[in-house]
């Protein structure tokens, strides 16, 4: 029997190849996600923008590898093998949630360190970085865990209905939640990228107040876009989040000044 085919990244999915796209979207998963939660996405954004997925350990193809239990390691492993996938094309990061946590830490690398600043950096359904807010969501056992997923709509719900891998799945929920709910930063945490927050109107669990507080994490531009729903409106409200992640995108690359790194 022929060996399954390692992917060409341990940490980065290429779902469409583009490769004469004009930008490359980064895409950082809620807790508990794959890559594959945006495959959707992916197919619907235009040919000039492909999108790297990251792909987290502890799931999927990467199921046999230990989790990462903080932001800041998350962001440091996608940091250190994502240099190299964007060094010769404009990017920018777009996280979800957790994944919103670990796009502000992965900008912060990527300018201190290069090869360079992200064109724009878009978080979605997460509070700004100096709010903290530990609910102890990973401290509940298998069921109550079970149950909070059931509740945010987040997971497949073939997953939920199958207990053989819903207990796959659980460690690496577990992970991520007590990456999620025990990260925070100072209030001078900045990035020089300009940030776009997005933000559901009936979302639990990250208040209106607490999105538009990313303003003070970005020495650049920012604005906060604001749509119908709880946690997961992004699912609701994908073709409304393509077009704009579209338009912002095509902004950042016409002819003018690029945000650079802070001094």
């Amino acid at each position: 029997m022929t060996p399954p085919v390692p992917p060409a990244s341990t940490w980065f999915r290429t779902f469409h190849p583009r490769p004469d796209a004009r930008i490359t979207l980064v895409c950082l998963p809620y807790a508990g996600g794959s890559a594959g939660a945006f495959f959707s996405l992916s197919e619907r954004l235009p040919a000039g923008i492909e999108v790297l997925v990251a792909q987290y350990p502890g799931r999927q193809d990467r199921i046999r590898e230990p989790c990462l239990s903080t932001v800041p390691e998350l962001a440091q492993g996608a940091f250190e093998e994502l240099g190299a996938r964007v060094a010769d094309r404009p990017f920018a990061l777009f996280g979800h949630s957790m994944g919103g946590a670990v796009a502000f830490e992965l900008a912060r690398l990527l300018e201190r360190h290069g090869p360079a600043a992200p064109r724009m950096l878009f978080v979605s359904g997460r509070r700004a970085p100096s709010i903290a807010a530990d609910r102890g969501v990973r401290f509940l056992d298998d069921a109550g865990l079970f149950e909070k997923l059931r509740e945010l709509e987040g997971t497949d719900s073939r997953i939920l209905d199958e207990p053989e891998l819903l207990r796959l799945v659980l460690p690496a929920v577990r992970a991520d939640y007590g990456a999620a709910e025990t990260y925070h930063t100072r209030a001078d945490a900045v990035v020089g990228s300009p940030v776009v927050a997005l933000a559901g109107d009936r979302d639990a669990h990250v208040r209106l107040e607490e999105a538009a507080a990313w303003r003070g994490h970005t020495t650049g531009a920012f604005d906060l876009k604001v749509f119908p729903g709880g946690h997961f409106f992004l699912t609701d409200h994908e073709p409304e989040i393509a077009a704009l992640l579209t338009d912002t995108l095509r902004a950042t690359t016409r002819p003018g000044p690029v945000a650079g790194r802070p001094e």
